[in-house]
């Protein structure tokens, strides 16, 4: 039986504050999730470039996972930090993974990145949002 893959939510655009929140919202919108993310039944990850700029909208729990990247385009600094994080992530089988990205600068090589055969039997790219 085959696993399902992993849908992948990427986000771009706007300050770290509002990635954050945009992300923060939509885990809140998915099913079985309450707004403190208390009642959520699937493993979920969220990386984000960039450092918080004030208090942090998200906090890791034991079903949710949060990775943050120095900021720095990814593609540009060769996916090095970008795939390392992404492959930890994909250790833990998670439902959902969001990726929020300071800029879509270089967004079709990073979407090249996500679907390079390593990724595409583990990943299913589900949307991007521009903020």
């Amino acid at each position: 039986m085959t696993a399902a893959k992993a849908q992948l939510h990427l986000i771009h655009g706007a300050s770290y504050t509002e990635r954050e929140a945009a992300i923060a919202a939509s885990l809140a919108r998915l099913p079985g999730n309450s707004a403190d993310n208390s009642a959520a039944t699937d493993k979920n990850v969220v990386i984000l470039e960039g450092l918080p700029d004030g208090q942090d909208i998200l906090q890791a729990t034991e079903l949710l996972h949060i990775s943050r990247i120095a900021p720095g385009c990814f593609c540009c600094i060769g996916n090095l930090s970008l795939r390392v994080t992404l492959n930890r992530a994909l250790r833990q089988k998670p439902a959902n993974i969001y990726l929020g990205i300071a800029s879509d600068v270089h967004l079709d090589k990073l979407l090249l990145t996500l679907q390079d055969p390593t990724y595409t039997n583990l990943l299913e790219i589900n949307a991007h949002t521009s903020l």
